[in-house]
This record gives C-alpha cells, sequence and structure tokens, in this order.
C-alpha cells in the first residue's frame, strides 16, 4: 500500500482519511466543462469551482490551488466514451425486454443521452431499481481505481460500523496522537478497511457462493452520517467547499444537468404537465378545425344547388285531362216471339235417401307379433253385398208455365 504524499507545512493525519463515497459519486457524474472538482489530501473535503461566484473569490481561488498544486488532485470528467459504456454496458447486461433494449440504445445514439436515457429509465420502474444498482458498482469501482492511482490513503465512512460519537472524535483528533482508547480502537479498525481497498476484490467483487440467503422485507434505513469536522481549511477555499448532504445512493443522478433525483422528477411532471396542456391545445384547435369545414362544405353545397337550380330549364306544365266513363250498353228487351220459343225450365227432382244397411262393428284385433306380410287374394263380393235395395226416386211432370 502506497502513502499519501503531503506538502511539509500540513500536518499528516493518524488514520485515513474519512471519505464519504456518495458524495464522490456526485462529484464524479457532475464534473463538466463548466464545473470543476478538487479532492483535498490532507482532510478530504471536496471543492467546487463554480463560476457562479464572484471574480474576486475566483482570483484567490485560483491563487491557492496555484501555490499549493500537490495537496489538490483534479477530479477527472466523464468522456463521452465513458458514459456511453456504462448505458450500453446496463442494458447488454441487466435489460431483457427486448422493445425496452432497442429504444435505450436508440437513445445512447442521439443527442444529450444522459438526460434522455435517465428520463426514459425512471418512466419505467422496472429498470430503474437494476439501474441504480448498476450504477453504483460501476461508479464504486472507478472512484476506487482513481484514488488508488493517486495514492490516497482512504476509507470510506458508509462502510464503516463505528458509534456516531466515537467517529466525531476521530474526525476532532485527525492530527494528535495521543488519544483515548476508543478512539485508538477506531482507528485499528479504519486502517484494516483501508487495506481491503487495495486488494483485488475491491476492483474485481466476486459472487458469494453457496445458498441464496432467504429474501426477506428490505428495511429502509438511512444512514446516519456525522456531521462534517475540518479545521485545515484554508479561507479562499471555504466558500468553494462542496458538502452536500446525500444520505443515499439512490439520489444520486447520472446526469450533470440535475443536481438531485427531487430535481429530476420534478422536471418529468413539468414536461408531462406541458405534454397534457399540448395535447388539450391540439384538441381544441382540431375540433374548432372541423366545425369550420362543416360550415364550409354546407355553403358550398348550397351554393352548387342554387347554380344548378338556375342553369335548368323550368319544364312546363303537363294538361290533365279527364278520361270519360264508357258508356253502358243497354241490354236490348226479349220479344214475344222469343219468349214463345224459349223451353220452359224443369224443376230439379227431390232425391231420396238411400236407407243404410246395418253393419256389425268388428271385434278390436289383438295385438300380435310382427309377422311377415302375405299378399291375399281379394274375397268376391256376394250377391247380397253387391245389389243393395235401392228406392228408386219418381220423377214429376214439369210445371206448366202460363
Amino acid at each position: 500500500m502506497a502513502k499519501k504524499k503531503t506538502n511539509t507545512d500540513q500536518p499528516t493525519a493518524q488514520n485515513p482519511l474519512i471519505l464519504r463515497a456518495n458524495r464522490l459519486m456526485d462529484a464524479f457524474a457532475k464534473s463538466d466543462e463548466e464545473r470543476d472538482f478538487y479532492l483535498d489530501r490532507v482532510e478530504g473535503f471536496l471543492i467546487l469551482v463554480d463560476l457562479d461566484k464572484t471574480q474576486e473569490q475566483l482570483d484567490d481561488l485560483e491563487a491557492e490551488l496555484g501555490s499549493h498544486a500537490e495537496r489538490y488532485c483534479l477530479i477527472p470528467k466523464l468522456s463521452y466514451y465513458e458514459t456511453k459504456k456504462i448505458m450500453e454496458g446496463f442494458v447488454n447486461e441487466k435489460v431483457f425486454d427486448i422493445d425496452i433494449k432497442e429504444k435505450l440504445l436508440d437513445i445512447i445514439q442521439s443527442k444529450e443521452a444522459r438526460e434522455n436515457f435517465i428520463e426514459f429509465i425512471h418512466d419505467h420502474i422496472s429498470e430503474l431499481e437494476k439501474w441504480q444498482q448498476f450504477y453504483q458498482e460501476r461508479s464504486r469501482i472507478r472512484i476506487i481505481e482513481w484514488l488508488r492511482k493517486n495514492n490516497f490513503h482512504f476509507v470510506f465512512e458508509e462502510d464503516l460500523d463505528i458509534p456516531l460519537h466515537t467517529m466525531e472524535l476521530v474526525k476532532e483528533n485527525l492530527f494528535s496522537s495521543k488519544v483515548g482508547k476508543d478512539v485508538q480502537a477506531a482507528r485499528k479498525t479504519m486502517v484494516a478497511k483501508a487495506q481491503s481497498y487495495y486488494s483485488n476484490e475491491a476492483l474485481n467483487p466476486k459472487p458469494k457462493r453457496g445458498r441464496p440467503p432467504k429474501q426477506v422485507a428490505k428495511s429502509e434505513m438511512e444512514p446516519q452520517m456525522t456531521s462534517d469536522i475540518y479545521t485545515q481549511v484554508p479561507s479562499a477555499v471555504r466558500p468553494f467547499l462542496y458538502i452536500p448532504e446525500i444520505k443515499n445512493a439512490t439520489e444520486v443522478t447520472f446526469s450533470s444537468k440535475y443536481e438531485t433525483r427531487q430535481d429530476l422528477v420534478a422536471h418529468m411532471r413539468e414536461s408531462a404537465n406541458d405534454d397534457s396542456r399540448d395535447l388539450n391545445q391540439i384538441t381544441e384547435k382540431l375540433a374548432a378545425l372541423r366545425q369550420l369545414t362543416e360550415k364550409w362544405h354546407e355553403s358550398e353545397a348550397k351554393e352548387v344547388a342554387a347554380e344548378t337550380a338556375e342553369e335548368l330549364p323550368k319544364a312546363p306544365k303537363k294538361r290533365i285531362i279527364p278520361r270519360e266513363k264508357p258508356k253502358e250498353k243497354a241490354e236490348p228487351k226479349p220479344t214475344k216471339a222469343a219468349v214463345k220459343k224459349a223451353p220452359a225450365k224443369k224443376a230439379p227432382a227431390k232425391k231420396t235417401p238411400a236407407k243404410k244397411t246395418p253393419t256389425k262393428k268388428a271385434a278390436p284385433a289383438k295385438k300380435k307379433a310382427p309377422t311377415k306380410k302375405r299378399i291375399m287374394p281379394a274375397k268376391k263380393k256376394t250377391e247380397k253385398e253387391s245389389k243393395t235395395p235401392m228406392r228408386r226416386a219418381r220423377k214429376l211432370p214439369p210445371k206448366k208455365t202460363k
């Protein structure tokens, strides 16, 4: 493990520098062309060089950084290829939905890829948790690599399991060698933890083997951090101290445009409201256009009907002549000679009803088993059956006409 290099004028720390991983993650994400971040080697505080300060303050800070260049280490900026590599790594390793994967790959190739990428993931909750875990792991590895490269002797406060009161005593007595037993024990645990960051496992964490643990509902407990205690901050650097309260890594965004996750969510809500307003305005405009087109069609139809009526000549009215009913022909009156020659009509003869011979009712036949039908010859009628006594009707003489 390499020791950190400090200026001879500055005191040396008696334990590893206590850094906050969430702050460093935020500084690595927001460092761009307009903002520069520096990490102090003596006490481990962060400096944000922001152009919003006055020119006098900027000149004093520039003089301090120039005179003690070995004390302040510039945090590198994320290049376009590094951000693209992080986003593509997440899509290829963690996204399994084909439609979402294709959409994210299209976003990565477009302008403002980081902002559009984050907004799209926040709209899909199923991918948000996976992205947060993936980004934290990648950022942690990148930060540890940079700290090891610049020979920092450090620990992350989020990884320490030390009581708050003892941690504050450690920060207060950072440069003193004579301390109590509690502080000495805390320093030993911090030194052992600092050595683990320089191991190969810190950069290449191996997956745990064996049976996976039982799934238990996660208790969302915010880690309690001690207050910042810095005693060796120059007066020119104090206006530029970067000490945000980031309690959870999920609050850190991947973009330099949004300060916190709350800003990102608020921006997305405003854009959604703007989109709904735009949609309402579009629907109102479409309804007005429909009314105008309907009125135009009605007026056009009336004009066409009037023009056609003027062009066509008026047809003369037909004169309807009522038809005369044909006269019925009068039947000729019969003459006396025709009356004499006409034969007299005979009266119809009265028919006498024939007497019916009584017949015996046949007894109902018993049902027999079905047998084959035999064709029997027809019986000859007897004389009694064939000859039935019939009375002849007497013919009456025709009536005489006068």
